[in-house]
């Protein structure tokens, strides 16, 4: 409940913040300099030197990089059916593509499975992280540049520079030879700064006007990301003959609604930040009853 509770008075505060002036207008400029170099980077050094490798384990990475992957097909199809532009392209697939695996995944799996499953959420977590830093980033330039097209040593430049993603390697390589146990508190400090931060930085850049000629958009984004995903997974978990916990997990992560980092991102590289930023709003909202009704459908497979 606090979780839940943190989310709406987080986005109602930087909403509110603006509406009032008290703040500057590109103050969540800073903010988000603070989760892309800071924040995000400590997530990957407390999670993943903890995490206990297994051949099951595949399956959650595999469909955390299929939930991107099949976005990508998804929302190629749609735009181009629509006519709209690479950057609006760009923009639906990193909003539509990436789970709140966290922030809104580790409450909610911890109030419906409870927390002993959280081991599980924790790769599915950051394997997200690594394709939305790599898949998502791809995508980014792309939609951010204005041919559309960008050469690979740019994309690479892009991806090699990218704070996060840098983060995640480092972590994986560093915990092999260095044990970080001394510095899990300082890394436990700065990770939980991400989501009330990145919430904050949502509800500032969060505008209501105009919303209703972005139905269509979030409407596709949102039946794709709550509804089609977890189908697809789930799908796969029967077709692939993965059951128990690991697949129960993998599909209620695929579940959740769009990763607020993804609105980082898109101010960064200069996509369709309106967009995004209503469509994780209405996800966060809309997601709450659809993971309820998964949960039902997935106990009753599992």
């Amino acid at each position: 409940m606090v979780n839940f509770v943190l989310i709406a008075v987080c986005i109602l505060a930087g909403m509110i913040f603006k509406a009032t002036k008290s703040i500057h207008p590109d103050a969540h400029k800073g903010i988000n300099t603070w989760i892309l170099y800071l924040a995000l980077p400590a997530v990957s050094f407390k999670y993943l030197p903890k995490i206990h490798w297994t051949a099951e384990m595949l399956f959650p990475i595999t469909a955390t990089f299929l939930t991107a992957v099949f976005c990508f097909f998804f929302m190629m199809f749609y735009s181009k059916s629509k006519g709209y532009s690479r950057r609006s392209r760009s923009t639906l697939e990193l909003v539509s593509g990436y789970s709140n695996t966290s922030f809104i995944g580790f409450p909610l799996i911890s109030a419906f499975y409870g927390e002993s499953l959280l081991s599980i959420a924790v790769i599915c977590d950051q394997t997200m992280f690594f394709s939305l830093s790599t898949l998502g980033i791809i995508a980014a330039v792309r939609g951010g540049s204005r041919s559309g097209q960008v050469s690979a040593k740019f994309i690479l430049k892009r991806l090699i520079t990218f704070p996060p993603l840098v983060g995640c390697i480092a972590a994986l390589i560093l915990s092999q030879f260095i044990d970080f146990t001394l510095a899990e508190p300082f890394f436990d400090k700065l990770a939980a700064t991400v989501s009330p931060l990145a919430l904050f930085s949502v509800g500032l850049q969060l505008k209501f006007n105009g919303w209703k000629k972005l139905i269509p958009q979030m409407s596709v984004s949102m039946l794709y990301k709550l509804i089609l995903a977890p189908a697809i997974m789930l799908g796969l978990a029967l077709l692939v003959g993965i059951k128990g916990n690991i697949a129960k997990i993998t599909i209620f992560e695929a579940a959740m609604p769009a990763v607020v980092t993804a609105s980082i991102i898109a101010e960064q590289f200069r996509l369709n930040t309106k967009l995004t930023n209503l469509t994780i709003g209405f996800s966060i909202i809309v997601g709450f009853f659809t993971t309820a009704i998964w949960y039902q459908i997935i106990e009753f497979f599992f």
